[in-house]
């Protein structure tokens, strides 16, 4: 018996079922339910503005480019020697300093250290014209905080940061980056220490 291709098109779609009613939150409502929009008279205002009290904290400068072209931190250098050998501070006069390079004769070794307090002892990046290095920090102790690292005297870190061409930079996460002058303080102390 031959069907009709008509026949078949029909059979098939007799056996598909009817489609899923919408579920009752997408269901339109009934016509009796529908509420004539509200048309109002009255003239919209402005919602006052209301002050927060909460304030946005410092935000660090964005630096983008050469490292080299960006501006200077703040402050001068300052050299000094004492019973322990010899210190190098920079920062603002009259204000605790932001780096330090001390020369510790004792303990024939140089400490670095910059203001502030990394999480988790994050490791610190110094870069300077010649080269750039990643070490792991500790915190001085010292209150306001302080994050350093020792160096031996003769290590080629610090000739290239007395060397490195007009600046050097000292990064460490959460804190602000540091654009430092390499002025003739940094090899002085270098040299109080070394034999």
């Amino acid at each position: 018996m031959l069907r009709s291709p008509l026949f078949v098109v029909m059979l098939v779609a007799g056996c598909a079922s009817a489609p899923a009613p919408l579920p009752a939150r997408l269901a339109p409502p009934p016509a009796w339910q529908v509420s004539p929009p509200v048309v109002s008279t009255a003239v919209p205002t402005q919602a006052p503005m209301v002050a927060t009290t909460q304030t946005p904290g410092p935000v660090p400068p964005a630096y983008g480019g050469d490292w080299r072209d960006w501006p200077v931190t703040p402050g001068d250098w300052v050299y000094r020697q004492d019973s322990r050998g010899s210190i190098a501070l920079f920062g603002r006069p009259g204000a605790d300093a932001e780096l330090t390079i001390r020369c510790d004769r004792g303990a024939g070794q140089i400490y670095v250290s910059r203001r502030g307090a990394a999480p988790g002892n994050a490791p610190l990046t110094i870069r300077t014209s010649s080269m750039a290095r990643t070490i792991a920090t500790q915190p001085t102790g010292a209150s306001p905080a302080y994050m350093a690292f020792a160096l031996f005297p003769r290590d080629p870190l610090l000739d290239a940061i007395g060397f490195s061409r007009g600046r050097f930079i000292v990064d460490q996460a959460t804190l602000p980056v540091l654009i430092i002058p390499a002025w003739p303080e940094i090899l002085r102390v270098s040299e109080d220490c070394r034999p």
